[in-house]
């Protein structure tokens, strides 16, 4: 029997958060940080892909993993990734958790539980 799941090590998994324009992307920013800190692989530069940074580039493309969090359904994160090539695995949007966007920064570290909880459990199902 092959085995599906990832036995990829934090370093092998890059996270890509949204960019933080409003409360939804200060929460995927957030979760991607506590995401990276809890060991589940290791936050990067979104900047860097779409200013074709090569040495970010080139990691990426070495990544064995790639997980997108967006705050909203404009998907800026994905699609700036898509425009480089790159196809996340595992692709989560804030507002698609029933997180309401607003015009603020403010967030509860109920609803950055809700995204890391989000990606552990998909995680666990690939």
């Amino acid at each position: 029997m092959i085995e599906d799941k990832c036995k990829c090590k934090p370093t092998e998994i890059l996270i890509f958060p949204c960019s933080r324009g409003s409360n939804v992307g200060q929460i995927a920013n957030e979760a991607a940080k506590d995401l990276t800190a809890l060991g589940h692989g290791k936050m990067y530069c979104l900047a860097g892909i779409s200013g074709k940074a090569s040495g970010i580039v080139e990691s990426t493309k070495a990544a064995k993993r790639i997980i997108v969090i967006d705050g909203c359904s404009v998907q800026c994160a994905r699609k700036t990734l898509g425009q480089s090539g790159f196809i996340p695995d595992l692709h989560v949007i804030v507002t698609d958790l029933g997180i309401k966007k607003k015009n603020s920064f403010f967030m509860d570290v109920s609803e950055i539980e809700a995204v890391i909880d989000k990606i552990s459990s998909d995680e666990n199902e690939d």
